[in-house]
């Protein structure tokens, strides 16, 4: 009887699991599988979400950057070089006075030629060849050198003028690369193609180039809350003339995960 009770015991011990044991086993480990599955995909979207966000919020703030250094450079005058008259000038009316070169020159710019208690202001009133004309009443020997200053008080092109800066472009101009080149520049915001383009151009070029794909600073660009303007302006009026002190711009984004 003994011999039976250990030879049964044994039988018992290798018998394994019975079908329904396992079924529930199963059971139980395709729900942990299906857990630690659902958690991986959540934290794969979640670090999904996060790259875009950081992306996007990076692109704004590059966008931002740029141009808060092109408004700060807007309505800056320099020349790309020295400067100087190429023979002596006479004090009298209006004349014209050759240039080493006129480079970086504008009709309508007021230049200082000279130096000291010597140097004089003069309007150009016309450029042609490398020689300009404007009224002298200093005499002045050659070599003497003609500088420019000062600035367009007009860079930020206010909205109050016509054909000036909306709610929706940006226009602005000058030494923009301070780099002694003159440009004009566009910042438009289209929702209508979810984008904010960056037109750029000689500040004298005869027309303005077509915007294009190659000119967008940010995408996914969509309407502000409220249909709120892209760009505001801050405007003082100074003996009867209007200028942007002030400009703030509001870009809404979306992508497939993320507002901004």
């Amino acid at each position: 009887m003994a011999a039976q009770l250990r030879h049964y015991s044994s039988d018992q011990s290798q018998a394994g699991f019975s079908l329904t044991e396992a079924l529930i086993a199963t059971s139980i480990l395709l729900l942990l599988f299906s857990a630690a599955t659902n958690g991986l995909n959540q934290t794969v979207t979640f670090s999904r979400t996060t790259t875009n966000r950081a992306g996007m919020h990076g692109s704004v703030r590059g966008a931002t950057e740029l141009m808060q250094q092109e408004i700060g450079q807007a309505g800056r005058v320099t020349l790309p070089g020295p400067i100087a008259l190429a023979g002596a000038v006479v004090k009298g009316t209006a004349q014209t006075v050759a240039l080493t070169t006129v480079a970086g020159l504008f009709t309508g710019a007021n230049v200082v030629i000279g130096t000291g208690m010597l140097g004089e202001t003069v309007t150009i009133t016309g450029i042609s060849g490398t020689s300009i004309t404007g009224n002298f009443t200093v005499d002045h020997a050659a070599g003497e050198p003609l500088q420019i200053y000062g600035g367009f008080g007009t860079g930020v092109v206010p909205p109050t003028q016509t054909n000036g800066s909306t709610g929706t472009v940006l226009k602005l101009y000058g030494d923009i690369n301070d780099d002694g080149q003159m440009l004009y520049v566009e910042y438009t915001c289209d929702v209508a193609t979810n984008s904010l383009y960056r037109n750029v151009m000689a500040w004298n070029a005869g027309s303005k180039p077509a915007l294009t794909p190659g000119m967008v600073l940010l995408n996914n660009v969509i309407a502000n809350p409220g249909n709120a303007p892209c760009f505001t302006y801050q405007v003082e009026d100074v003996a009867g003339l209007k200028f942007v002190t002030g400009v703030a711009g509001s870009f809404h984004r979306c992508s497939d995960t993320a507002d901004s």
